[in-house]
């Protein structure tokens, strides 16, 4: 880990008899060292089986790892993506305070909406709306709402059709199509009604309404929620000590290891080759990207199976941190940049997520979003001019001045977030029919599953897979968080609780040093 200390391992428990018989004979493979990748080799680890984590980056986390860089004052760290820690899932939280002991942080959730050159609050505030909207506008779009529910569209196939159904077109035309375009890049009548459903079901024209004029407590729609943890030095601090722990416990976590192909041999992967080396494989757990997964198999599956993985689309993603010289240039954690005018989709402020994360209380650290395609002209922009970009875009919108810059870089990070495009349903039925067929090979996480999960239901998918393995369980891995709904509902579910996380040693110390 960088410059705070390591907590000491989680003590190994006694080996177990695993029901599935080799599990305790081979090492179990673990291809991708993000969120599920690194849950499954600790959970294997833990309990005395042998294990082997490929990673082809150098670093662990995956996207939600923290980039750190030297600066005035000492180390910056930087969250790419923003990444809330979050559940109602006991086993989750649990294994993340596990993990991280006394270093979790107790953060207020503070973040609005740059629309129409104004900033409105978010989760929304009813004097501020009406104050922004303006009278006539909020009118439009109420008669809209009314009209949608007296009129709705006959068909949810689409985003825009689902989005228009519980809000009106009004609002679906000032709130939610420009920035859904930003973020997918395609337009909203061409993504499935499965994103919209899983990502914001229950927030509605009314709840938004009332938690707007009354308040959120008590409301059940965890959109609006008001505090979160956060790890004291990022989420990358995570899976930094969950690596450490694997190591302690005997596994092993190889980085720069690419893995380059899966041996398929009478429906079982009998050996993958990664760094060159061939590894003798009883069971494997992969986090790849679907479209990786099928490219490398030996031999190849059928045309049909190869030809659903190539069509898989995939949104790229880069951000640009920047330090500049001066206070803060907003509260927020984060701010959602709906202006058309400018290319980025969201600004963070890593002091709001933690202070620990900017040494020097007289700089400020910003990361911009951009959502983009691997290849397109964002993406190939040499880093200096996409430093260029973000300044010139945060002036733009007001927020700070060429002259504040002390040093920035890019950070590019291939394939995401997992596409809901009109095919992609057909395309996944394809892939798993044949994945079905495989008994040794269990798909876990985002990409993995290509579901656009948060990490509590990535890590979740590697929890069912170890079960399977250990315990011999027969956990459906495509169904964990398969319904279509929002991840973080605040409604309170006796089987899958939100443990709010007591306050820690870390919040007791100074912010620097």
């Amino acid at each position: 880990m960088s410059e705070q200390e390591s907590t000491p391992p989680a003590k190994p428990e006694t080996t177990v008899e695993p029901a599935t018989p080799g599990v305790k004979d081979n090492p179990t493979l673990i291809i991708g060292a993000g969120p599920a990748g690194l849950t499954a080799g600790y959970l294997l680890a833990k309990q005395g089986l042998p294990v082997i984590v490929f990673e082809a980056e150098d670093q662990v986390g995956g996207i939600a790892k923290t980039e750190v860089r030297d600066g005035p004052g000492g180390k910056y760290r930087f969250d790419l993506g923003g990444h809330r820690f979050f559940t109602k899932v006991r086993e989750v939280d649990d294994l993340w305070h596990e993990i991280m002991r006394e270093e979790f942080l107790k953060r207020p959730r503070m973040s609005r909406i740059y629309w129409n050159k104004k900033f409105l609050d978010y989760p929304l505030r009813g004097p501020d709306v009406i104050k922004k909207l303006g009278p006539i506008e909020l009118t439009r779009a109420t008669l809209s709402y009314f009209w949608a529910q007296i009129k709705p569209k006959g068909r949810e196939d689409t985003f825009e059709q689902w989005v228009s159904n519980r809000f009106g077109k009004r609002l679906f035309d000032l709130f939610f199509r420009s920035y859904t375009e930003k973020v997918w890049g395609v337009p909203t009548s061409e993504i499935r009604a499965e994103w919209a459903a899983q990502r914001i079901k229950g927030l509605s024209f009314f709840s938004a309404a009332k938690a707007a004029f009354f308040g959120n407590r008590g409301n059940e729609i965890k959109t609006l929620i008001g505090e979160f943890h956060y790890p004291r030095y990022g989420p990358g601090q995570m899976w930094e000590q969950m690596t450490d722990d694997i190591r302690n416990l005997g596994g092993q976590v190889l980085l720069e290891t690419t893995v380059e192909k899966l041996v398929v041999s009478d429906g079982r992967v009998t050996k993958l080759i990664a760094g060159g080396k061939e590894y003798e494989s009883n069971y494997v757990i992969s986090s790849l990207p679907l479209r990786n997964v099928v490219g490398m198999a030996d031999p190849h599956p059928k045309p049909e199976v190869v030809a659903a993985a190539k069509g898989i689309r995939y949104r790229d993603f880069l951000t640009v941190s920047l330090v500049l010289d001066g206070e803060d240039l907003f509260p927020d954690n984060w701010i959602y940049i709906h202006e058309p005018e400018v290319r980025v989709g969201r600004i963070q402020n890593f002091r709001s997520w933690s202070p620990w994360m900017v040494p020097d209380p007289d700089k400020a650290c910003v990361g911009l979003e951009y959502f983009c395609f691997a290849g397109d002209d964002l993406w190939e922009m040499d880093d200096d001019k996409l430093v260029e970009l973000g300044m010139r875009e945060l002036e733009q919108l007001g927020l700070a001045r060429p002259d504040m810059l002390e040093f920035g870089f890019a950070t590019r990070v291939p394939k995401a977030y997992p596409m809901y495009d009109m095919d992609y349903a057909d395309r996944i039925t394809a892939i798993r029919g044949w994945l079905d067929g495989i008994e040794n090979l269990q798909q876990v996480g985002r990409n993995g599953l290509h579901r656009y999960n948060n990490s509590d239901h990535s890590m979740l998918t590697a929890m069912r897979a170890v079960d399977n393995l250990v315990k011999g369980t027969d956990h459906d891995i495509w169904a964990v968080n398969a319904e279509s709904v929002y991840h973080e509902t605040e409604e309170q579910d006796s089987q899958q609780p939100y443990i709010e996380a007591p306050e820690t040693e870390a919040q007791k110390q100074p912010l620097h040093r």
